[in-house]
């Protein structure tokens, strides 16, 4: 047994001093921290960016209490605390947005942060009446951004090796992705996993398990629950050592040999499961534990953003996958309610949103049935978080509107649509659209019941989920005009998702 050390015995309570010596210092400034994620394509870039223009100008925000009655002072852009965590992009995401041809900035691809500070009058009578002498309050609102495909690693954390890569397989055979994995599975049909080791073969086999990921998520964005998360989205791991392992099936005469440890004389020369079974362990060890350490179990308030109408457009299997996504993605958080020692010793997530993305691709008529939808998406994730103590809720919005509602004559019936710029490509009913062109659509109905929705999605009902959507190109961002306003993009229920999130905080 290796000997212990001292540092063994102090650097946890040193950790838990310095947590109570940070929570004393901001305890004049207290500091949320707000988790932003989402699988790809969800929209997290341009949520946040634009949350902090919404704050930092003239947004429109009449559900954000503390905004709505004029308590709120200012908003201005500090120094992120953790010098180690990338800076969010605001202004470069700012900049594509307010081009002469704008473009929906790039997407999240690692952590990053961005901190603000909120200077506001307290609601309650005695702390305005005392305000004047002691001077507005203050709330730091740290965001952090980062790639919801990561969160999906943290399962891994109660995983070994062999039940991953039995539920890996299981996943590329199944039938939304079994074309994608072939040459994987052609390839692993020639090993053993008891063979000795060549590293020209483990090459070959993490770059075409990887491949099979990606070709995947790229011919079928709506497949949530592809992973491991850095295989996809490998932020600074790019070309890393640790992302060199791949599933192995059971040799096929001894399939519970396959299972055990090699054996002596195999572990001295190495075999290849052996070595699959080291480089899955050092993944886990050294990128999904840090990650979790370091920023996941941090956070105190999360919003999780969901492309529930893509998802929608592929059918009855895109929303299960969706569905179990968010259930594994809850299953990560630490629910509940946060108390002063909490704080210091064990963060808990006390609030978290489940909000379905481009509300405005629908008439505001199919708001209602897509907050609906995303509610029974989300059932059991929410069911399992309200248990332990925290506040969950379902909301439609879009951050951005790149759409407006009209309406169109067709024939004597009036036809509630949204009107927009398609991007480049898109098409409907064969026609191809040229990227400027402003056009009147219908972008279909949802029905109100959303169980009624994923029983006719699943029994192939003539006409079930009448909902087409394309994307918009973004609209052109004013960044001041010549009277001096700073105009904030225009958006749906961003307010809303403000008040739910930052709302007690300011009160």
């Amino acid at each position: 047994m290796a000997p212990l050390k001292i540092s063994d015995i102090f650097d946890p309570a040193a950790q838990a001093l310095r947590s109570a010596g940070l929570f004393a210092t901001e305890f004049g400034t207290p500091a949320i921290r707000l988790g932003v994620t989402g699988l790809s394509r969800a929209g997290k870039t341009v949520f946040i960016t634009s949350l902090v223009r919404n704050l930092l100008g003239d947004g429109r925000l009449p559900f954000f209490a503390a905004h709505a009655e004029g308590r709120i002072a200012r908003v201005y852009l500090e120094p992120q605390p953790d010098d180690a965590i990338p800076r969010f992009a605001y202004e470069e995401h700012l900049a594509q947005l307010s081009a002469v041809e704008p473009r929906w900035p790039e997407g999240t691809r690692r952590i990053s942060q961005l901190r603000l500070t909120i200077e506001y009058l307290p609601r309650g009578f005695i702390r305005r009446t005392l305000k004047p002498a002691l001077g507005l309050s203050r709330l730091h609102v740290d965001i952090v951004d980062y790639p919801g495909e990561w969160l999906i690693d943290l399962a891994l954390l109660d995983q070994d090796y062999w039940a991953w890569s039995s539920q890996a397989l299981a996943d590329a055979a199944a039938p939304s992705r079994r074309r994608y994995a072939q040459e994987l599975m052609a390839f692993l049909a020639t090993l053993d996993p008891h063979e000795v080791l060549d590293e020209g073969k483990a090459q070959k086999g993490a770059r075409l398990f990887r491949d099979y990921l990606a070709a995947a998520r790229a011919a079928e964005p709506q497949l949530s629950t592809l992973g491991p998360g850095r295989f996809l989205m490998p932020g600074d791991l790019e070309g890393s050592p640790l992302l060199t392992f791949f599933p192995l099936p059971p040799t096929a005469s001894d399939p519970v040999a396959a299972l055990l440890p090699a054996t002596a004389g195999q572990r001295t020369r190495g075999n290849l499961g052996h070595a699959m079974v080291r480089r899955y362990d050092s993944y886990v060890s050294h990128v999904v534990k840090p990650f979790f350490r370091d920023h996941f179990s941090r956070l105190d308030r999360q919003i999780v953003l969901l492309d529930a109408l893509s998802a929608l457009n592929h059918g009855p299997q895109a929303l299960l996958e969706l569905s179990a996504a968010m259930t594994n993605v809850l299953a990560a958080f630490r629910p509940g309610i946060n108390t002063w020692l909490s704080s210091i010793f064990r963060r808990r997530v006390d609030r978290i949103l489940f909000a379905a993305t481009k509300a405005d691709h629908l008439h505001q008529s199919s708001h209602a049935a897509l907050e609906a939808l995303v509610g029974t998406l989300t059932e059991r994730a929410r069911k399992r978080a309200s248990f332990a103590g925290a506040t969950v809720k379902p909301l439609a919005m879009a951050a951005l509107r790149a759409t407006r509602e009209g309406e169109v004559k067709s024939g004597r019936d009036i036809v509630p649509c949204i009107i927009g710029t398609p991007e480049a490509g898109e098409s409907v009913a064969g026609v191809v659209f040229d990227g400027k062109t402003e056009t009147a659509l219908f972008p279909g109905d949802l029905p109100a019941d959303p169980t009624e929705l994923m029983t006719q999605l699943a029994t192939t009902v003539a006409g079930a989920a009448d909902v087409r959507t394309i994307r918009f190109r973004p609209p052109r961002l004013q960044l001041e005009t010549p009277a001096g306003a700073r105009p904030a993009p225009p958006h749906i229920r961003l307010d809303r998702a403000l008040e739910f999130l930052l709302g007690d905080k300011l009160a």
